[in-house]
């Protein structure tokens, strides 16, 4: 008689059991979900505003405890080019791309590392790699710059036009193309890019720079009208005055010399010095 008792008490242990092993196994999954998200947040941190170096040891650490994941992977690459450390970026997208979970993003990516490393032939092979029909700005952008290297200048003037197209902040399209332009003798047109350049970024000191260079370039010495600091208005001036002193202008060079060392808020070691060598240079 006591039996039913018994079984009774039995079922309720084990539905007891399983309740509280179910409800264990929920607390694990979401602490296990916490915990990705955790770590998805601390990763954007490394990515972004961490210190390059750390995010480096932070990523390698992560691969070593956890191989294979393609996210970490592609963390350590990107902290790597971050800190300026392409040769060793290249290997890291080289690991990337060898995942199957690889995309075309991260083919683009191992080019522009191959680039930074001064590899031209092989970032132009791994941009072969990625279909046509994968059309996005970071990869024309590279197109160009690739077709640069080749002086391939009709192929580079049409890629840097597409890439312009592709964003909306094309500023370091237009100053890679007009140092594109610069580097062709095409001054005119290069001081038109960098133009473009500063309208959609007033504050690129070296689309400021390279304005003045092709500037100087056609014998135009007038400082242009942009926006500038008084600092940035010395060294702008000190640049055109050895565009100046390059073309044998030196008088004119002199005098932006001076007024170059005139203008800085501080003292101006190098125009100082710039001045002193072609002082010395004119006497002799």
């Amino acid at each position: 008689m006591r039996h039913p008792i018994i079984l009774t008490l039995f079922a309720a242990t084990v539905g007891l059991s399983a309740c509280e092993q179910s409800g264990e196994a929920q607390v694990e999954r979401a602490l296990q979900d916490l915990n990705v998200i955790d770590e998805t947040n601390l990763n954007d941190v490394m990515l972004t505003v961490g210190d390059p170096d750390e995010a480096v040891r932070y990523f390698a650490n992560a691969n070593a405890n956890d191989p294979g994941r393609i996210d970490l992977q592609r963390g350590l690459a990107k902290s790597l080019i971050r800190a300026k450390r392409p040769t060793e970026a290249i290997t890291a997208w080289q690991t990337v791309v060898a995942n199957e979970e690889a995309s075309n993003l991260d083919r683009v990516e191992l080019a522009d590392a191959f680039i930074r490393a001064n590899q031209w032939d092989d970032a132009a092979a791994t941009l072969n790699t990625v279909p046509p029909t994968y059309e996005t700005f970071q990869r024309y952008r590279l197109e160009a710059m690739v077709a640069d290297s080749r002086q391939q200048w009709d192929k580079a003037d049409s890629f840097y036009e597409t890439a312009v197209g592709l964003t909306t902040r094309p500023a370091t399209v237009y100053n890679n193309w007009g140092f594109s332009k610069l580097t062709r003798g095409d001054y005119a047109a290069a001081e038109r890019m960098f133009g473009d350049a500063l309208r959609f970024n007033s504050n690129m000191f070296t689309a400021k720079n390279n304005l003045v260079l092709a500037r100087g370039a056609q014998r135009n010495y007038s400082i242009p009208v942009i926006p500038m600091t008084q600092i940035e208005r010395a060294q702008l001036m000190h640049t055109m005055a050895l565009a100046a002193i390059k073309q044998n202008d030196i008088t004119i060079g002199k005098s932006l010399l001076n007024d170059a060392i005139n203008t800085h808020p501080q003292y101006f070691e190098e125009a100082a010095r710039a001045l002193e060598a072609l002082e010395n240079n004119t006497g002799n």
